[in-house]
């Protein structure tokens, strides 16, 4: 975790409380040692934020320098739960570890009753990562990586029957169909979109290009294309 998101989590975390809250507390919830949390609270301190407390005894925000907090409702809240569980299990790692920090930011502004409204959600997406999962999770994070840099990509692939092609492809998206997860792309051998299995992807490589999303193969043109394909299918 970044030291500024840490230090936006302990204020957060500080917000509307009455009673103090322990050093230890806050090293549990953030992942980090006593000797983080206590160094980052001086720091506050001395930055000015209005934190009172020693170590030992716990720190609670001055009165009357609280703001008020995030306003959600039980329904959203539930939503932003279950989103932020269904991410941390089914996309890559960088994306997990940032759902996760996000909802982290979000429960520590909210009121106590929706804060323990978020822990009783029961619609779980249990995350259980083996080695297969983890470098699977590590490849959707190089494709998203080669998404935001419009990195043209060379893919060694697999049909349904096992036959393997090489592929030269703009990447433009990625989808998870409740299971699998596909690339959207122009393909440069068959000129036209199509949607590749990244389990079925023996290797790709970055060729070091970068393409520019012209008129008529761009994420925009893809969408346009995948519902007059499914439309279709009707």
């Amino acid at each position: 975790m970044r030291r500024a998101d840490r230090l936006f989590l302990i204020i957060n975390a500080l917000r509307g409380r009455r009673t103090a809250l322990r050093a230890r507390q806050l090293a549990e919830t953030l992942g980090v040692s006593l000797r983080t949390v206590y160094r980052d609270v001086a720091d506050l301190q001395l930055s000015g934020v209005p934190i009172e407390g020693e170590a030992g005894v716990g720190y609670v925000l001055r009165k009357g320098s609280d703001i008020p907090p995030l306003m959600f409702t039980a329904d959203e809240l539930e939503s932003l739960v279950v989103g932020t569980r269904f991410v941390r299990a089914f996309a890559g790692a960088k994306l997990a570890e940032g759902a996760q920090t996000a909802l982290m930011k979000i429960e520590a502004v909210l009121p106590p009753e929706l804060r323990e409204r978020s822990a009783r959600t029961r619609i779980y997406a249990p995350v259980w990562r083996d080695e297969h999962k983890l470098a699977f999770a590590a490849r959707i994070d190089r494709l998203h990586a080669a998404i935001e840099a419009c990195q043209v990509l060379q893919l060694a692939y697999r049909d349904e029957a096992g036959s393997v092609s090489t592929r030269e492809v703009e990447p433009l998206c990625l989808a998870f169909w409740g299971g699998k997860w596909t690339l959207g792309a122009w393909c440069r051998l068959r000129e036209d979109f199509r949607n590749f299995r990244p389990d079925r992807i023996d290797e790709f490589a970055e060729t070091g290009e970068v393409f520019d999303e012209l008129d008529g193969r761009n994420l925009d043109a893809y969408l346009l294309a995948m519902r007059g394909y499914y439309a279709g299918m009707d």
